[in-house]
């Protein structure tokens, strides 16, 4: 049973299935709450490009407090500062101090919390299991995320979006505890670090690129589609978390056994249709929510095969700590060119649907570096 042999990696998916829990109550709503506050979808699109070029700047900061402490106590503090987000979030009113605030707390939070956590992950998992672990994971992000959603949906409606917020902040920080039963990973000096983490740079860098359209651009455009409503909104994303439940699980089997660069092209195709389903969907309610369910799908495909290739590099570079510094700087700069790019685009006058279309430039840059990592490896055995 791969999926349970590993305590340490049990714990640390108990801690990322509370903390998706939190993430798909709320994070899923920060970009179309800011919206709903008032918000060009430009402006929303440049915050969000902000907090990546925050966390681009602070991330070497990172090695310098892991060297003294090690990873877990970042970790849990990463987990904690996250949550300090949301209720942040829910006091936003329009561009001022409330919105700079809340993109720097942000920043912080994620850089130390996603640096710090995909590290640790590539240092404790099993490189032979990986593909099952990811899927496991994802697995169970997926079944916490059709709760979490319906639940921040009702109470924006409902309670308001300071109990709504409050209560994303309250689980967000109770994930912390799992790691507390975890080992510390010490950070040693180490030399040639970067010239290997180049591969896992790129790749995150298109990985970001894709995720921009098809992840942010596309939730506002469904908000828009489902008449800016939070609880159609919510339910959206609880249909397509129901949706991808166990499509993680079957291809990391397939990843571990020897199939990744199979695997890549499923994941490839998957993407490419629901990159185009979803542009061609704008305006239309049923269309939309059919499009984002197919989108749950796509991430239990495409997230092992990214998951696995990301994790075994960071595991074979000198330090895993620096590799997941370089590699988010990456997806940091990826992440936020490509949102400038549909900001400006969106100013322009161009349709909010021809921007999500700018995924497949990122997408086929993924896989194509996911095709020549699997076929390395097989290669190699």
């Amino acid at each position: 049973m791969a999926y349970f042999r590993n305590n340490t990696v049990n714990l640390l998916n108990l801690h990322y299935g509370l903390h998706s829990f939190a993430l798909s109550g709320s994070g899923v709503f920060f970009g179309v709450f800011l919206l709903k506050a008032g918000m060009p979808a430009p402006v929303v699109l440049a915050s969000l490009a902000l907090i990546l070029f925050g966390r681009f700047l602070i991330r070497p900061t990172v090695l310098v407090l892991a060297r003294r402490c090690g990873l877990r106590p970042l970790l849990i503090v990463g987990t904690i500062l996250s949550g300090l987000q949301y209720p942040l979030l829910a006091d936003v009113q329009g561009i001022g101090t409330g919105l700079f605030v809340l993109c720097a707390v942000s920043a912080v939070g994620d850089t130390l919390y996603w640096t710090t956590y995909h590290a640790y992950f590539a240092a404790l998992g099993d490189p032979e299991h990986r593909g099952h672990q990811v899927g496991a994971r994802e697995a169970a992000a997926a079944i916490v995320g059709i709760v979490g959603p319906l639940a921040t949906g009702w109470a924006l409606t409902a309670l308001g979006p300071r109990v709504a917020f409050g209560a994303a902040a309250v689980v967000m920080m109770l994930a912390a505890l799992p790691i507390v039963w975890t080992p510390n990973v010490k950070v040693a000096r180490v030399a040639g670090t970067l010239a290997s983490a180049m591969p896992g740079v790129l790749l995150f860098a298109a990985d970001a690129f894709f995720a921009s359209g098809y992840v942010f651009v596309w939730q506002i455009a469904l908000f828009l589609s489902l008449g800016e409503s939070f609880s159609a909104f919510g339910g959206a994303m609880a249909l397509a978390a129901f949706a991808g439940a166990v499509g993680g699980l079957l291809l990391g089997r397939l990843i571990d056994a020897g199939h990744g660069t199979r695997a890549a092209w499923i994941a490839l195709i998957a993407l490419a249709g629901t990159t185009v389903f979803r542009a061609v969907s704008v305006g239309s309610a049923p269309l939309a929510v059919l499009a984002n369910a197919s989108g749950a799908l796509v991430a239990c495909l495409y997230v092992p095969v990214l998951g696995t290739a990301i994790y075994n590099q960071a595991r074979r570079s000198p330090c895993t700590l620096r590799f997941h510094i370089a590699a988010e700087a990456g997806w940091d700069l990826g992440g936020a060119s490509a949102l400038l790019i549909a900001a400006g685009l969106l100013l322009a006058g161009v349709p909010i649907g021809t921007c999500i279309l700018l995924s497949l430039l990122g997408a086929t840059a993924a896989f194509h570096l996911l095709r020549s990592y699997f076929a390395a490896v097989q290669q190699a055995a």
